[in-house]
C-alpha cells in the first residue's frame, strides 16, 4: 500500500517539475511580430475614406 503511495507521489512530483520548467522556457522565449504591410483592404475600408 505504501508502495504505491510512494511511487505516484514521485510521478506527481516529476509531472509538476516538466510542466513548470516548460512553462518557465515558454515565458523566457522571445516573441516578435512582423510589420504589416500596407494592405489595399485597409484602403477600403470605411474608417480610413472618412479621413482622407
Amino acid at each position: 500500500m505504501y508502495t504505491i503511495l510512494v511511487v505516484s507521489v514521485i510521478i506527481i512530483i516529476v509531472v509538476l517539475l516538466l510542466a513548470v520548467i516548460t512553462t518557465s522556457k515558454a515565458y523566457k522565449f522571445k516573441h516578435t511580430v512582423d510589420p504589416l504591410d500596407d494592405n489595399l483592404q485597409n484602403e477600403n475600408h470605411p474608417e480610413t475614406e472618412n479621413k482622407q
